[in-house]
């Protein structure tokens, strides 16, 4: 991969134009992987965006006409091209890292002014220069998100002038990036193999006083009981164990994980007789917290809607009866199975004094009642349906309707009837003790 020809087949990025290929494209190519973007410096971005969305059959729109900036997307790959305005040096030098200051000309030859491929071969991310990072302190969060993405460690003088960036940030010397910039960011760093690192660093750099102070406040608040670890490091390892067992799992149910206690030190107490901490209702207002993180990172209403009913679910007691697990599911069907990845995430984390080998054993058992009904199949219809509510009661439309069918759907779920007559029959009795019949 570092061989002494410093070329890459490019084959692999073909049509090649008359240009350079430059930054992410070309790291990912000397780590042997796959990039869904490439980015090329071209004489006349338009023509050449237009040829070679002619001969994919993809399709080409300008992003900014006025620097020459045209994007072309087919084939599963987006290809950018910007008017190479200065020489090839310059635009390097502006660059974030040595890592991305890598440059390939059409014959396959590497242009490499900064020694990025020795810094890949160390697995080290390291500035171009310092004025590359006050001139967009997003590039911050980006060192993060590569360090996070690649597994490379931040190079001591880098991480030094990240700190310093930061700093002046939070002292309102430095400017914000959008948060739409930020959000980008943030969520690459949580979608990540390994967020947990990514996190880590976001509060050795003080990234999190800035732009997640909600997270900053979980630290240092100890819990006692279950618990070994602050609520920070618990909320930390919390989604170290749902990355680890369910790698799939979305942003939605990440951030849940890892705001899951957000709101525990606001509500913490202490219980000088049973010499207990309480967190009493920190699940519903760590939902409403939640909301307003979310918001902020700019997630879709159903994503934040997702991520809050999670959270404000967390500290539901499990089923212990089957009938129990089928009211379980029933409820809660809309956010399954992901509540109990949540709740699997959040045992797991927790190791204290009062999680013992014994409870722990029940806790799955309980877990493995619903995740057994959740595999049954669903009934293909309810057994009554809106009308004929009305036809059995003799009533009319309105609120008292969808409480019934609510009430059998219910029923039908948990087993408690499994006919059509013995729906009619239970659904007369439950009218009869609401006094609509």
């Amino acid at each position: 991969m570092f061989g002494p020809k410093r070329r890459l087949d490019m084959l692999t990025f073909s049509p090649v134009p008359k240009g350079y290929l430059v930054g992410g494209a070309v790291r990912d190519a000397l780590l042997s992987r796959k990039s869904s973007d490439l980015d090329w410096l071209v004489a006349d971005p338009e023509t050449t965006a237009r040829a070679v969305a002619d001969s994919l059959g993809g399709s080409v729109f300008p992003l900014d006409e006025a620097r020459g900036f045209w994007r072309v997307v087919a084939q599963g790959l987006t290809r950018d091209y910007l008017r190479l305005d200065s020489d090839l040096g310059s635009n390097l030098r502006e660059r974030d890292f040595t890592i991305n200051a890598l440059a390939v000309q059409a014959d396959g030859t590497i242009i490499d002014p900064f020694d990025g491929r020795k810094d890949i071969k160390s697995k080290s991310l390291r500035m171009i220069r310092s004025e590359n990072l006050y001139s967009d302190p997003l590039r911050v969060l980006r060192a993060v998100r590569f360090a996070t993405g690649l597994g490379f460690k931040i190079e001591a003088k880098t991480l030094l002038c990240c700190q310093q960036v930061i700093q002046q940030q939070l002292e309102g010397t430095c400017a914000l990036p959008a948060w739409e910039r930020i959000a980008e960011e943030l969520d690459k760093i949580i979608m990540s193999q390994n967020p947990v690192y990514g996190f880590q660093l976001l509060n050795d750099l003080k990234a999190l006083d800035l732009y997640l102070p909600e997270i900053v406040t979980m630290q240092g608040v100890e819990q006692g009981g279950f618990h070994h670890l602050d609520v920070f490091e618990h909320s930390l390892e919390a989604l170290y164990q749902l990355v680890q067992r369910f790698p799939e799992s979305d942003a939605s149910l990440r951030w849940a994980t890892l705001l899951h206690d957000v709101a525990k030190p606001v509500t913490k107490t202490y219980d000088d007789s049973a010499r207990y901490y309480h967190f009493y209702g920190h699940d519903q207002q760590g939902a409403e917290i939640a909301t307003r993180v979310l918001e902020r990172l700019r997630y879709s209403s159903l994503e934040v809607k997702k991520a809050s009913s999670l959270i404000s679910l967390h500290m539901l007691p499990l089923p212990k009866s089957d009938k129990e697990a089928r009211r379980f599911v029933h409820k809660r069907k809309e956010v399954l199975p992901d509540l109990l990845k949540l709740m699997i995430a959040d045992r797991e984390a927790a190791q204290g004094k009062l999680s013992s080998a014994k409870n722990r054993e029940a806790y799955r058992l309980a877990l493995a009642k619903v995740l057994a009904i959740l595999d049954e199949p669903q009934p293909e219809a309810p057994l009554m349906t809106g009308s004929e509510v009305m036809t059995v009661l003799g009533i009319l439309p309105g609120p008292k309707v969808g409480e019934a069918v609510r009430f059998i759907q219910e029923a039908q779920a948990v087993g408690d009837v499994n006919t059509k007559e013995e729906a009619e029959a239970l659904l007369k009795t439950y009218a009869l003790r609401q006094g609509w019949i």
